[in-house]
């Protein structure tokens, strides 16, 4: 870092380190034990700016990729990802694995995140996240912030109020506070409204 950052409070960013998501399915079982949340078998990938033949060869890249590693093909159920686009015209990804089975949905996230990077995609993936649900049916996701290589809890409301609880929030840091490389930046724990992979989903049963 040159002495220009230094004084203009400037740092350099955290080299992405994706290896990082292999931590989840030992902190989802911290998880269950201190706060009672189990995974959903939903989890997403979100990034920015991809549009026209390039974002065709990300779509189709990703789903032979996918369809690899799971041995599916057009007549064994489709493929195993959803596209969407939200409101801010941001991609997701949405992958689904049974909600038993965190590591292969772990590896799907890692998979679709290295294909992005390698591929020249790196500057425009923003996050992942990995769906949660509580004995009352409360969702939560652990998001992954790809350009921090960290990791923090987003517990939306129910109801559709873009309301978070908060304290429910801070208290799963504390719980997988020892498991995951948590966020320490509050201001940059940010709220992921009706993103792909936050709902309950019955078919990850």
């Amino acid at each position: 870092m040159g002495l220009l950052d230094t004084i203009l409070g400037r740092s350099k960013p955290v080299r992405p380190d994706l290896d990082q998501l292999f931590a989840l399915p030992s902190a989802a079982i911290t998880l269950q034990a201190g706060a009672g949340f189990t995974p959903t078998g939903l989890g997403s990938v979100c990034f920015a700016g991809v549009e026209g033949g390039s974002f065709a060869r990300v779509r189709e890249d990703v789903r032979e990729l996918l369809d690899a590693d799971t041995g599916r093909d057009a007549g064994q159920g489709g493929h195993p990802v959803e596209f969407s686009q939200d409101a801010y015209g941001y991609t997701w990804l949405l992958a689904r694995q049974p909600a038993d089975d965190l590591g292969a949905l772990v590896n799907d996230l890692h998979a679709v995140n290295t294909l992005l990077q390698d591929g020249g995609f790196g500057p425009q993936l923003l996050c992942s996240l990995v769906g949660f649900k509580d004995a009352e049916q409360r969702p939560l996701a652990l998001v992954y912030l790809y350009k921090r290589g960290t990791f923090y809890p987003f517990a939306p409301l129910p109801g559709g109020s873009e309301k978070r609880d908060s304290q429910r929030e801070l208290q799963v840091k504390a719980v997988i506070g020892d498991d995951l490389r948590m966020e320490s930046d509050l201001s940059r724990w940010f709220p992921v409204w009706g993103a792909p992979g936050l709902a309950v989903s019955p078919s990850g049963e």
